[in-house]
């Protein structure tokens, strides 16, 4: 290599040790660097490694080409081959036993001194060497020599002029016949030997990739082609080859060798290496000249089910593992993935190829990824609190337990939601009034307005205007007695019953809501209800009752005592006090009872937009003491609040309706929820507002979700759900058994046949035996097809063929008796239209992975990439 630029090569069988070969030969160790400062005579590679130079050859002049003994006695004997054509064994001084001692100097020397350009070990049997050399019209190109030969020069020729080293020459010896003789008239640019086999050798000519068969000299395998240089064999893929031409990279495969299967992208300077990771498989490096970049080439193969390979994909990406201009790199014979670069100057770095990152989420919420050889996963933690998990896995659990589709006590959806968002209890009690109210018709107060009541309170108030009555109240309880306002209509008691405060009828009272809330123990928001109510007695009762519970607020006896001293004097010192106490008190609800007992009679914006009470009860609170202007404002405003917040209790306002849509909107893109919006809307939205292209998506992503978590019974169930719910979305029959010949259906065309009118039982679907057998078309009387196995026609149940009852009990798929006529089910595979009885198929491909007709090979139930999953509900623990 006198002249060229360094090349670089690892040790066979020492991880640790590599050769830096130009004019001379350089033997480095490798090791870890123990700490920031060198050794005296280390170089640094890398942050992580040094190398010591351990020894030195310089008596081989005129390199071209080196390689090294592949095995592990003598552990490192060099050929070297030279530009006179000869090759020379050598030594960097490691050994001393006889062997070695015997093998370092020997010369092989061709008839005609031309330059050696390459040279390949055989793995197998490594006393044979190849070398390739430049052309010569009446001389062999490829020469195959066994170093273990005893030729000895003969006579005639002087040692002195035989031999190029300076060493003793009575040493070593001089070989001149070699063991066989490729090429003749031809020049060999490149040599590597077949793993598979010790007696091929593939060579790159000069112009075209020859296969020689050391058994039979005199016939090749050879294909023309400019790619010849730096032929190279797969280590793990022992049939493919990588060879290169300037700067465009040809892969071969061995098995069809006519042309190249792969032709990687061309480069704009010519390559000077290319080289096979042995630590990772189909991944291919390449260098060009002046270049300090190296591509790395990732083939990948895809196997079909069928068990044959697609055309590779190729992932291309770039390293720079220095600044420098690279003359030569090689990849570590075991650390994954680490390779040596050597620069003109001789300057070396270690470097390690990362491996793409491959992220994949798995349907349940964990992800995994691939680096390397290492698989690693992520999973969320299971003891995590309910209100930290991911929304799809909240969307899982609900999933599991039903949620949604109770249509009977609608109220009870978010206690299968878990019971602990606030917004969803809000949503479902909404949902849950609404469809109570509609449902009942008979009442004095519904009228005409069942539509009215899924379209909202906004809608509901907006209906009333101009109807209001003014009622003059005053608080009770009190023993002074102020006068307070409050309005009353029809629409305003039916947004009363849907904020829940009254029960459905003309009885405007809130007991039976302020017993409940005294069972959930909600003691504060009873007392502000009994209060708005004007009842500060029944108020008062309930904060004692919740102070005695022990449950409560502490405050509660403290508030109760305030509430007794009320009066209405604008400048009395209890107004005082109450305004202290009000801003020590943490219950929104215990503050909105002083700003109500506090304000002016029409003004209660303390109560109004007190945003941490409910919703529900300050609609309610609006609804009695607000003018019709005032309250439509109101409404009007938090309606707007509420959709810029996606908050769920805010579909009180505005019902199933756009902007009811709007809302749920803003829900989705700020949780993804799709769940809960979809079960939403279908529970009584107008088919204009089911018609929406966001609702439609909700849904639709809800299905594949629940397609995607294998809960296709859930799916099953909400789609079942959603039809009857919304009789527009019921999908049309997609799927019939067709007669071959006429193509009618097979199904319908008997149900339109008057005395064959039962439908497409009569034709498998039923396992009883004492059912007529039909087994032609009913609309052109042609024969059905026959069971692969059983040779019957179809159309005849499984229990009625001859034997029927035995296999029946054998292929049957569930203990439920049920599910056993699905045996009796037309099937067929979709690739070669062979089949039969479902439960004869099923049973067959239990023990075969052929198709059951004779001279057919196609593997029918691989082809069902879903054939053996199992619904995710009945493996749940």
């Amino acid at each position: 290599m006198s002249g060229s630029k360094p090349d670089i090569l690892w040790a066979p069988h020492h991880v640790d040790r590599f050769v830096v070969c130009d004019s001379e030969l350089s033997l480095y160790h490798i090791e870890s660097a123990v700490s920031s400062e060198l050794k005296a005579g280390s170089l640094r590679l890398s942050e992580e490694t040094t190398a010591t130079l351990l020894s030195i050859n310089s008596d081989t002049p005129y390199m071209k080409c080196v390689a090294w003994y592949p095995k592990y006695d003598p552990e490192c004997l060099l050929a070297v081959g030279q530009a006179n054509g000869r090759v020379v064994l050598t030594s960097l001084g490691q050994d001393h036993n006889s062997k070695s001692k015997d093998l370092i100097g020997k010369e092989f020397v061709p008839k005609h001194a031309r330059q050696c350009n390459t040279l390949a070990w055989n793995p197998l049997d490594s006393n044979w060497l190849a070398a390739g050399l430049d052309k010569h019209r009446a001389d062999f190109s490829v020469l195959i020599w066994d170093i273990s030969s005893k030729y000895a020069p003969e006579t005639a020729v002087a040692t002195e002029k035989v031999r190029l080293s300076t060493g003793d020459p009575e040493v070593g010896l001089v070989v001149t016949k070699p063991l066989y003789e490729l090429g003749q008239n031809d020049a060999c640019l490149s040599l590597c030997w077949l793993p598979r086999d010790q007696k091929l050798l593939l060579a790159g000519m000069h112009r075209n990739l020859a296969i020689f068969d050391l058994r039979n000299t005199s016939q090749k395998i050879f294909v023309n082609t400019k790619a010849v240089q730096g032929v190279t064999v797969d280590p793990y893929f022992h049939d493919r080859v990588a060879s290169f031409y300037e700067g465009q990279v040809a892969i071969w495969d061995l098995r069809k060798f006519e042309k190249p299967v792969l032709t990687l992208t061309e480069q704009p300077k010519p390559l000077t290496k290319v080289a096979w990771c042995p630590t990772r498989t189909g991944l291919l490096a390449t260098l060009t000249r002046d270049s300090n970049i190296i591509r790395l080439y990732d083939m990948q193969h895809t196997p079909t089910p069928i068990g044959d390979e697609t055309e590779p994909t190729i992932i291309e990406r770039s390293v720079q593992p220095c600044e420098n201009y690279i003359a030569s790199f090689a990849w570590h014979p075991t650390s994954q993935n680490r390779m040596v670069v050597v620069t003109p100057n001789r300057t070396m770095s270690d470097f390690t190829v990362f491996e793409r990152i491959s992220l994949a989420w798995s349907p349940v919420t964990s992800l995994m990824w691939a680096c390397g050889r290492h698989l690693y996963e992520c999973t969320e933690e299971g003891k995590a609190n309910s209100l930290e998990k991911d929304i799809a896995t909240k969307m899982r659990l609900r999933a599991l337990s039903r949620y949604g589709l109770d249509t009977e006590q609608v109220w009870r959806n978010h206690l299968l939601a878990g019971n602990e968002d606030p917004q969803l209890k809000s949503l479902w009690y909404t949902l849950h009034f609404m469809k109570q109210y509609t449902e009942d018709m008979d009442q004095k107060l519904t009228g005409n307005k069942g539509p009215l009541v899924y379209a909202g309170i906004k809608s509901i108030v907006k209906s009333s205007l101009g109807t209001t009555e003014n009622l003059r109240h005053s608080r009770s309880g009190s023993d002074r007695q102020a006068d307070i306002i409050q309005y009353l209509s029809e629409e305003r008691s039916l947004a009363l019953q849907l904020c829940g405060w009254i029960k459905k009828g003309a009885d405007l009272d809130v007991e039976p809501f302020l017993n409940s809330l005294e069972q959930e123990g909600d003691w504060e928001r009873a007392a502000a209800v009994a209060l708005f109510n004007l009842d500060i007695r029944r108020a008062i009762q309930i904060l004692n009752k919740g102070a005695s519970s022990g449950k409560g607020d502490l405050n509660l006896n403290v508030v109760a005592m305030a509430l007794s001293g009320y009066t209405d004097e604008k400048n009395s010192l209890w107004r005082e006090m109450c305004s202290t106490l009000r801003l020590q008190l943490n219950n929104p609800y215990l503050c909105a009872m002083f700003a109500f007992l506090t304000s002016e009679s029409g003004s209660y914006d303390g109560v109004l937009y007190e945003n941490n009470v409910a919703v529900r009860d300050r609609v309610a609170f609006a609804c009695k003491f607000l003018n019709d202007a005032q309250l439509n404002r109101f409404i009007e405003k938090l309606t707007n609040e509420m959709k810029d917040a996606g908050n769920l209790e805010g579909i009180l306002l505005t019902g199933l309706t756009k902007d009811g849509v709007d809302l749920m909107e803003s829900y989705v893109d700020r949780t993804g929820d799709v769940q809960t919006a979809s079960y939403c809307m279908l529970q009584g939205s107008p088919s204009d507002v089911l018609k929406d292209e966001r609702v439609q998506y909700w849904i639709e992503n809800y299905r594949n979700l629940l397609d995607a978590w294998r809960f296709w019974h859930k799916r099953a169930e909400f789609d079942i759900h959603r039809s009857k719910l919304d009789p527009s979305s019921k999908p049309l029959a997609q799927v019939f058994v067709s007669c071959n010949f006429c193509g009618k259906s097979i199904s319908y065309s008997c149900s339109a046949i008057p005395h064959q009118g039962r439908g497409f039982s009569q034709y498998g679907v039923s396992g009883s035996p004492t059912k007529s057998k039909v087994t032609s078309c009913p609309g052109c009387r042609k024969p059905l097809p026959r069971c692969a196995l059983c040779l019957i026609n179809m159309g005849t149940p499984v229990s009625s063929c001859p034997g029927g009852s035995k296999s029946d009990e054998k292929v049957d798929l569930s203990k439920d008796k049920k599910l056993a006529q699905f045996n009796n089910w037309f099937t067929w595979c979709h690739n070669c239209r062979h089949g039969g009885h479902a439960g004869h198929m099923l049973s067959w491909f239990r023990d075969h992975t052929e198709c059951p007709v004779s001279a057919c090979s196609c593997k029918c139930m691989q082809l069902d990439t879903t054939g053996n999953l199992i619904p995710a509900e009945t493996v749940q623990a």
